[in-house]
């Protein structure tokens, strides 16, 4: 199975109620589940959920607001990654930073290291666009399919 159609059933997980979904296609099976609970230690994948006090309400955030923030959002695209592996953003430590929040990218434009099993496998962009959000600290573990930026496409 090609991975965008993998990508799409994840992305199908995620936006969806549903907590497994399994697929049987001739003699490859998927199955892809969500996580049940939030792993807040470094190696966990996943941001800790916001929790309120009982009886405390939230901060009020103008709705205008929101929905401009969320429709500028809508129009970014996610770099995720093709393998798990830890993220380093740049080619060396001390040395420069492949891309900075605000740069502008080209498509093949390298953008961060994922080493798996002691090999270094450069990420390069598959699409130009000015990058909005990364989302994965430096020497951090990742996993397949992680959303490492999130990028305006140009």
């Amino acid at each position: 199975m090609e991975i965008k159609k993998v990508r799409e059933l994840v992305k199908l997980v995620e936006d969806s109620g549903i907590a497994e979904l399994e697929i049987i296609h001739g003699d490859t099976t998927i199955r892809i589940q969500k996580s049940q609970t939030v792993d807040s230690s470094p190696v966990g994948f996943a941001p800790p959920a916001a929790t309120l006090a009982p009886g405390a309400v939230p901060a009020a955030v103008p709705a205008a607001t929101d929905a401009v923030v969320e429709a500028e959002r809508a129009k970014w695209k996610e770099i995720r990654s093709p393998i798990v592996g830890t993220f380093y953003r740049a080619a060396a430590p001390g040395a420069d930073v492949f891309v900075n929040v605000g740069d502008r990218i080209q498509n093949g434009q390298t953008l961060c290291i994922i080493e798996a099993m002691k090999v270094m496998n450069e990420i390069e962009a598959e699409f130009g666009g000015i990058v909005k959000e990364i989302l994965v600290e430096n020497g951090q573990p990742i996993e397949a399919e992680a959303i490492l930026y999130l990028v305006e496409p140009s």
